[in-house]
């Protein structure tokens, strides 16, 4: 069967690399990266015998030899800072070490850049340090959100990015012209179908993640995610740090593909794209890894994406409603606003522990709203 893929040999490279890990599920693997498991063999195979080579038809020779010179330290150095202009020292010697090549301290990688010219402020400003909590396993959260959109020739393009917290690994780079619901959605499909479902995702609260005007309601797009059993959740407003590791990509991202460039379609946008989102899962050292690649820590999640939903059950102690036009439950001879896109779907209402007169409206998982009837929350 053959690849589903515009950029087949970033995939092939993919699946090696999750394919390798420990208890790598490798049948799953096929399945969501749509080839069959004699294909997936025999690159797998190939890759033992050859390396890298063994995955195209071109040459991944070694930056350079056991027996380090001079010379041959400072030709690799640079080879590695021409490919990468925004990489600094740390991030240079830990990629030579990952291909084999010289072992040398950051102190002298960073003397040969500056022999060579090579230090910039714009390389500066990059290697700046970031320090951030992050969760002990991948898919316990993801982060999500649109980079700020920028013109091509034919038009805005926003990138659509997802990045797991625990590993930094970039799940998904899209070029998008638009940012609706319908885009999002498709998007985020392929995504489940290829890694499976994470436990939560975090947004910021501009659409199509949120309800600027009304935080804390769910959209069209929140009450699908929800279905699918995820959990969900939103940065304070005005504070972007909340989703500061997708923030710290978008930084990244800028920096290395974006900055100075101009583009004439999506689609070169996205050829763009896909080759950067190669060397950021799979050969770019991250600090916060400690040099380590962020492939290397990433492992597919274990729920499956339901090609097909189910509606939420509720337990008998709940109070089940269905949401009217305009997002609206009635309890106990009042009107409570929900949210527009839960119209028709059906809710539970329980009594909230230990508070009596109050009661929480769950869709699902998902608490939308505490009622409590001494006060005047309702429309």
């Amino acid at each position: 069967m053959p690849w589903k893929a515009r950029n087949t040999m970033n995939l092939r490279q993919e699946f090696i690399e999750l394919a390798r890990q420990e208890g790598a599920n490798r049948r799953q693997l096929c399945r969501r990266f749509g080839i069959s498991p004699a294909t997936a063999y025999k690159w797998l195979n190939r890759f033992e015998e050859q390396g890298h080579e063994g995955l195209a038809d071109r040459s991944r020779k070694p930056l350079s030899s056991p027996t380090i010179s001079s010379p041959e330290v400072e030709a690799a150095v640079v080879a590695v800072r021409t490919e990468h202009p925004a990489w600094g020292s740390r991030k240079i010697r830990w990629r030579l070490q990952n291909l084999g090549g010289p072992a040398v301290a950051t102190s002298t990688v960073t003397s040969i850049l500056k022999r060579h010219g090579l230090i910039t402020p714009e390389a500066s400003e990059a290697a700046g340090h970031w320090q951030r909590f992050e969760h002990t396993e991948p898919n316990a959260l993801w982060q999500a959100d649109f980079k700020g959109h920028f013109e091509t020739f034919e038009g805005r393009c926003s990138p659509l990015t997802i990045l797991d917290d625990h590993s930094r690994f970039n799940l998904a780079l899209q070029a998008c012209g638009r940012t609706s619901t319908e885009v999002v959605q498709a998007h985020m499909t392929q995504v489940f179908r290829r890694y499976g479902l994470p436990a939560q995702i975090n947004f910021d609260n501009g659409a199509p993640w949120g309800s600027p005007s009304a935080p804390g309601q769910l959209t069209a797009l929140g009450v699908w995610l929800v279905q699918l059993g995820i959990r969900l959740s939103h940065s304070r407003p005005y504070h972007p740090q909340t989703n500061g590791k997708d923030e710290r990509f978008h930084r990244t991202l800028e920096l290395e593909v974006l900055r100075g460039r101009c583009f004439e379609s999506l689609e070169r946008v996205q050829k763009a794209l896909d080759g950067w989102r190669t060397v950021y899962n799979q050969q770019r050292p991250h600090e916060a890894l400690n040099g380590a690649t962020p492939v290397t820590r990433y492992r597919p999640s274990k729920r499956e994406f339901p090609e097909q939903l189910s509606p939420p059950e509720y337990t008998s102690e709940d109070e089940v409603r269905t949401v009217d036009w305009n997002g609206i439950v009635r309890f106990r001879g009042r009107r409570y606003k929900l949210s527009n896109a839960l119209h028709r779907h059906r809710v539970g209402i329980r009594a909230k522990p230990g508070k009596d007169g109050c009661y929480e409206v769950f869709f699902a998982h998902h608490r939308c709203l505490v009622i409590d009837l001494a006060s005047t929350n309702a429309v």
